[in-house]
């Protein structure tokens, strides 16, 4: 009886530890997905400020600038319900704007053109990579809260379900060539 007593709780201390293991790394995944949803705000911010920075410098023609700043400050100020669809927006008036490679050329030929393009062209660049960290973050934690074991003993606790951010990051052909 002894050794049945010990083998019981010998294996009740094992599906505890793993148990323990298992809530670690769904935390540790949830902690993966705010640093990511942290990136890929400052990300989002960054490609807004440059744009409506370009968009204020005089260098595009009037119309241009109009829509590349109303779609920025839209996805700046764009509650977190719209907020994918402010920063789709955005990334169709960049596209539709920068359609014409001649476009970009007269923003590099006005004074300090150059490093406004640059930084135009890096901040568009970032936005999908950091969208795809963090998506990547959410699948692994979505896949690891469907598990029979997550579920059955709420390892999850009260963690809301992790969301990805769902938006049109395709940059404009000429920002992404460079």
């Amino acid at each position: 009886m002894t050794a049945t007593l010990i083998w019981t709780l010998a294996i009740l201390a094992a599906i505890g530890l793993y148990l323990s293991w298992t809530a670690g790394r769904l935390d540790r995944l949830h902690a993966r997905i705010d640093a990511a949803r942290a990136a890929l705000d400052a990300q989002l911010l960054r490609r807004a400020s440059v744009t409506q920075e370009l968009a204020t410098s005089g260098v595009l023609d009037p119309a241009a600038s109009i829509v590349l700043y109303e779609a920025a400050h839209a996805a700046r100020q764009a509650e977190e319900e719209q907020r994918e669809v402010a920063e789709s927006e955005l990334t169709q008036a960049l596209r539709a704007v920068f359609a014409d490679p001649d476009q970009l050329d007269e923003v590099k030929d006005a004074p300090g053109g150059e490093a406004a393009a640059h930084e135009l062209t890096e901040a568009v660049r970032r936005v999908p990579l950091a969208r795809r960290f963090h998506n990547d973050a959410v699948g692994a934690a979505r896949r690891l809260r469907q598990h029979r074991k997550v579920r059955w003993f709420h390892l999850a606790g009260h963690a809301p379900f992790p969301m990805a951010f769902e938006m049109d990051d395709e940059p404009p052909a000429v920002l992404a060539e460079r």
